[in-house]
């Protein structure tokens, strides 16, 4: 997996996400057989109300509930699904996230709308970047990138990875009094994890060259 798509991959699961990664989409080819249409970098879905929870014990009065990032969960009262693409440069989406024979596959694969709206619901999202399905459910594209600033020339919402990083160290940070005891298999949380174990200095204390 690409190294920036573990860590928002990592980011949406502490923000009660199910994700899958690098989603191929098949198309059938005009004279016969299939090819990879496109790989899409990430697809996640979360629940009203999902949120990380750890029951309380011992002396502990209240359960420790962890909070979900507002940039990311503005409404927190619908089943959200992203439709995301991941960049080291410039966050932007691959022609193949705007292509409306995929957004169909996806949305049809996963269920997320009747195969009947499925065309209006995919125009609707390429025209606002996002849309509310006939069950309420909303679907979003994001993309996600190191710069932010410059005109797309189409509508999603822009995540910088300079955030995701920023709001999934800080998680750590205050919570570390409970995360500090998990084992994490997530290769990106792992990383985290570890810098935080050995403090901000690390890298300032590395050898001089000189």
């Amino acid at each position: 997996m690409d190294t920036a798509v573990a860590f928002v991959e990592a980011y949406l699961y502490i923000n009660g996400y199910f994700t899958v990664t690098e989603y191929p989409v098949v198309e059938a080819m005009k004279h016969g057989g299939f090819r990879t249409a496109t790989d899409l970098d990430v697809l996640a879905i979360r629940f009203p109300g999902a949120g990380r929870l750890v029951p309380s014990s011992g002396k502990r009065k209240h359960d420790a509930r962890f909070e979900p990032d507002p940039e990311l969960c503005g409404e927190l009262d619908t089943v959200d699904m992203i439709i995301g693409e991941v960049k080291e440069g410039r966050a932007e989406l691959n022609h193949g996230a705007r292509n409306p024979d995929v957004l169909r596959v996806v949305l049809t694969r996963f269920g997320c709308c009747p195969v009947d709206h499925v065309g209006r619901i995919v125009e609707d999202l390429l025209h606002k970047g996002r849309t509310l399905m006939p069950n309420g459910h909303r679907v979003r594209l994001i993309a996600f990138g190191s710069t932010t600033g410059e005109p797309l020339g189409y509508p999603c919402e822009v995540i910088s990875l300079k955030h995701v990083l920023r709001f999934s160290r800080a998680y750590l940070r205050e919570h570390w009094d409970v995360l500090k005891l998990a084992q994490f298999k997530d290769t990106a949380m792992s990383i985290l994890a570890i810098q935080e174990k050995c403090g901000d200095h690390v890298a300032t204390n590395a050898p001089s060259r000189d």
